[in-house]
C-alpha cells in the first residue's frame, strides 16, 4: 500500500487535485423546451435586432414631441387624429404636422412620430386629440435593436439557463441549443452493517443514507447520479465494480471504507485498481477522504457517517462537479452573522461546523460527533474556521455557507 496513505493534505490542495483530473465532458443538442435547467456550452448571439423596428411601450398617441412642449391640463396642445395604427402592419406609417395617430403597446412608430404621449393624458375630442402633459424625445418608444442587437452575445457559455433565458432565446431564433451533457456520477456504498433504506435495521445495521445523500447532491449540481450498490466490505466485489464503472460513469463517489483501518476495503480496492493521488485532507468532519482515479475516471472516497459526507461534498465534490457540469458562475448563498456562543477550534486543520441559525439572527454552532445525523438535519449551513485560527469567540462576525 502506498506510503501517501493517510498522508494529510490541507483542502485547497485536495480541491486543486480533484479539479486537475476533471474528465472531457462533451456537448449535445437539446431543444428549446427542454434546455431550462441546462449549461450552454457556446455562446448565442442575437440573429437579429430586437426590437426590429422602433415601437411603442405604452398605448397612446404618437406625435412629434415638440408639438406638445407647451400642453398642460388647463392648456392642452391640440392635434389632429389621422388613425390608428394596427399591430403586425408592415407598412410603415406616415403622419405630418399638427398630425397624430393612435397606437398600442408594440405598435410600429410612424414617420413624423418621435414620442408616445400615454393615453391617460389624453382626450379624444370629435377627431382631435388634447395633450395635457409634454412629452420628450423617446419618451414612452423603444428604439430598433435598443433590447439586442444583430450580432450581440445574449447568453455565454457556461450560463444555466432559467425560465426567463428560455424566452430570451426564444427572441433571438435559438430553437435548439447546444448544453453540456449531464455528467453521471456513480455512487457506491460499502459497510457489511448497511441495509436498504426500505428495510427497518436490526441491531448492528444502518439505513443507507450516504446513496441518497449524494444521490441529491449529483442532482442539485446538475448531474445524473447513477446507484453502483452496495458492497459489504467485500474487496473482490469493490474491484469488480471499480474495475467496470468508467465505462459508464464520469465520476465515482464511495461513501465508506476510506479511513486507515485494515478492514476497510474503499482504500485498499483503489490502490489495486486505480491511482490514489492523495489520501487524507485536514478538514474535520471528512479526514480519510481519498481522491484518486480508476482509468481516467476520476473517484472520490468519502467517510461514511452521512455529516461528514456531506461536508466533503459540500468543500470538495462541488468545485470537480462545477469543473464537470461546465458552470461558470456558482450562486453560493453566504450571510454574516454573529456568533450565538464562542467555537473553538484544533488549530492546524481546517475545519467546518454546522450552525443554525436562531430566530434572533444568531449563528449557533450545533456541536456533535461527526457521525451525528441529527446536527445535519437541523443545520443551516456552516461556518468555515481557516486552518491557522483557534476558533472564533461569542459575537465575532461570521460567514455562513447554507446549504
Amino acid at each position: 500500500m502506498s506510503k501517501d496513505f493517510l498522508n494529510l493534505i490541507s483542502v485547497e490542495e485536495a480541491v486543486k487535485i480533484a479539479k486537475s483530473i476533471v474528465p472531457v465532458i462533451g456537448s449535445e443538442p437539446v431543444a428549446l423546451e427542454d434546455a431550462v435547467g441546462r449549461v450552454l456550452s457556446e455562446d448565442v448571439h442575437s440573429d437579429i435586432n430586437i426590437p426590429g423596428f422602433d415601437r411603442s411601450w405604452k398605448d397612446g398617441y404618437a406625435v412629434s414631441a415638440a408639438e406638445t412642449v407647451n400642453a398642460t391640463v388647463s392648456m392642452p396642445s391640440m392635434l389632429k387624429l389621422t388613425g390608428r395604427i394596427p399591430m403586425g402592419a408592415g407598412e410603415r406609417m406616415t403622419m405630418g404636422a399638427g398630425e397624430c395617430l393612435n397606437i398600442p403597446t408594440g405598435g410600429q412608430m410612424p414617420k413624423g412620430a418621435d414620442a408616445v404621449v400615454m393615453v391617460e393624458y389624453t382626450d379624444e375630442v370629435e377627431g382631435d386629440v388634447l395633450i395635457k402633459r409634454p412629452v420628450a424625445p423617446g419618451e414612452n418608444v423603444v428604439l430598433e435593436g435598443e433590447d439586442f442587437s444583430e450580432g450581440e452575445l445574449v447568453f455565454a457559455e457556461g450560463r444555466v439557463l432559467s425560465a426567463s433565458d428560455i424566452g430570451g432565446l426564444a427572441a433571438v431564433g435559438a430553437s435548439r441549443v447546444s448544453v453540456r451533457k449531464k455528467p453521471v456520477v456513480g455512487i457506491i456504498s460499502t459497510g457489511i452493517e448497511i441495509i436498504p433504506v426500505d428495510e427497518k435495521p436490526k441491531a448492528g445495521e444502518v439505513r443507507d443514507v450516504n446513496t441518497y445523500l449524494c444521490s441529491a447532491f449529483a442532482k442539485k449540481h446538475g448531474c445524473i447520479p447513477k446507484h453502483l450498490g452496495i458492497v459489504r466490505d467485500d474487496e473482490k466485489a469493490m474491484r469488480d465494480i471499480l474495475r467496470n464503472a468508467p465505462a459508464e460513469c464520469d465520476l465515482i463517489l464511495v461513501s465508506g471504507g476510506s479511513s486507515k483501518d485494515i478492514k476497510d476495503v474503499t482504500a485498499r480496492a483503489v490502490y489495486s485498481e486505480g491511482e490514489v493521488l492523495a489520501h487524507g485532507v485536514m478538514l474535520a468532519p471528512g479526514k480519510p477522504t481519498i481522491i484518486g482515479k480508476i482509468k481516467d475516471t476520476p473517484l472520490i472516497g468519502i467517510p461514511g457517517h452521512p455529516a461528514a459526507t456531506y461536508m466533503v461534498l459540500s468543500v470538495i465534490v462541488r468545485h470537480l462537479l462545477r469543473e464537470m457540469t461546465g458552470i461558470l458562475k456558482e450562486n453560493e448563498s453566504v450571510v454574516k452573522v454573529k456568533l450565538a456562543e464562542s467555537l473553538p477550534s484544533e488549530k492546524g486543520r481546517e475545519e467546518y461546523v454546522r450552525v443554525r441559525i436562531t430566530d434572533e439572527n444568531l449563528a449557533e454552532p450545533l456541536f456533535g460527533k461527526s457521525g451525528i445525523l441529527n446536527t445535519l438535519v437541523k443545520s443551516d449551513g456552516v461556518i468555515r474556521v481557516p486552518g491557522g485560527r483557534e476558533g472564533y469567540e461569542a459575537g465575532d462576525e461570521v460567514e455562513v455557507f447554507l446549504w
